[in-house]
């Protein structure tokens, strides 16, 4: 596959946290894929406040290999910072992640420009079909990764594969912080990024190190789908949903008054404030009202914020982008 562009064809991300072992390995490995396949690349190791030798295995890397690029936390702030700060400084036509773990093949890039360059995706996913991991991981994945398809409609069997492939335009238009790392096709399809496809990778037994793998993510991992799902549909018109909800809540306490009233004058020996419902339409009327006014309380918030019209433009025909226009 050869390039005679002076432009970078691939960046490849990899952040990682206590992976002194695996580090020249790796660096080897995807040298000698960049090479057979005649590709211009970068590598952007990003050390999230590694504790042992990482960070100095990376400058010397720097100096063997002018491709090998360095940035060093200062504090492990987590693998979703270390991504966002690699996709602002990435270069290449296509961004390729993987984990410094030696457990993602290098081999598997090539496919995956592939895929990327040739047969239009915009982000394509790793698939570890055939995994090397404990059966306490193996399982509760399966399940996360089921219960974001049936809320996200992406159709992905694995959705944290560390191995994934994007369009460069896809990493500068994403905002990934917090845990959201797991979740990045989701938000790249809220960004309108809707061609996601996914191929079976190879999974390799980890040779160094232990795992960062944590029973945490089952309890936040959840909560960040909902957080993504709610942001990308509503953050700027929150009123179309807190006001449906309090309108919805209100109208049904105001048909439990109104019954209760016409139940009062029609059969008198019930008297309104002894039944238990008439409680729960006074309090569904609170609730409706406090929703409203949340509704209402976040679209002043969105109309103030800067990127109420931060809008992403794929093309312009026989228009020149104004500078300061939302991109």
């Amino acid at each position: 596959m050869v390039n005679n562009s002076n432009e970078i064809d691939i960046t490849i991300v990899i952040p990682l946290l206590n992976e002194e072992e695996s580090l020249p390995e790796l660096e080897a490995w995807i040298r000698k894929v960049m090479t057979a396949n005649n590709f211009r690349y970068e590598i952007i190791m990003i050390d999230d406040g590694s504790s042992d030798n990482s960070w100095n295995i990376i400058q010397t890397l720097t100096e063997q290999n002018p491709a090998v690029k360095g940035i060093k936390f200062r504090r492990n702030y987590g693998k979703s910072a270390a991504l966002n700060v690699a996709f602002e400084n990435a270069s290449g036509d296509v961004v390729i992640t993987m984990d410094a773990d030696l457990q993602d093949s290098p081999d598997e890039i090539p496919e995956l420009y592939k895929m990327i360059k040739k047969d239009g995706f915009d982000l394509v996913s790793g698939w570890k079909k055939k995994r090397y991991d404990p059966i306490s991981k193996t399982i509760p994945t399966k399940i996360y990764n089921g219960v974001t398809r049936l809320m996200s409609g992406i159709k992905l069997h694995d959705m944290n594969c560390g191995l994934k492939a994007y369009k460069n335009d896809v990493v500068k238009n994403i905002e990934v912080y917090g845990e959201m790392h797991r979740y990045i096709p989701v938000i790249a399809k809220a960004a309108g990024f809707k061609k996601i496809g996914e191929k079976v990778v190879q999974h390799f037994p980890r040779k160094h190190g232990k795992s960062k793998f944590g029973l945490n993510r089952f309890i936040n991992g959840p909560l960040d789908l909902m957080s993504i799902i709610f942001v990308s549909k509503f953050s700027k018109k929150p009123m179309h949903f807190f006001g449906s909800l309090g309108l919805l809540s209100f109208f049904i306490g105001f048909a439990i008054l109104v019954y209760l009233t016409i139940a009062k004058l029609v059969l008198t020996e019930y008297g309104m404030t002894d039944r238990p419902i008439f409680f729960f339409g006074i309090l569904t009327i609170i609730i409706g009202t406090q929703l409203f006014l949340t509704g209402f309380l976040a679209e002043l918030v969105a109309r103030s914020s800067p990127q109420r019209n931060n809008y992403i433009v794929e093309k312009y025909i026989q228009i020149e982008p104004a500078k300061n226009s939302a991109s």
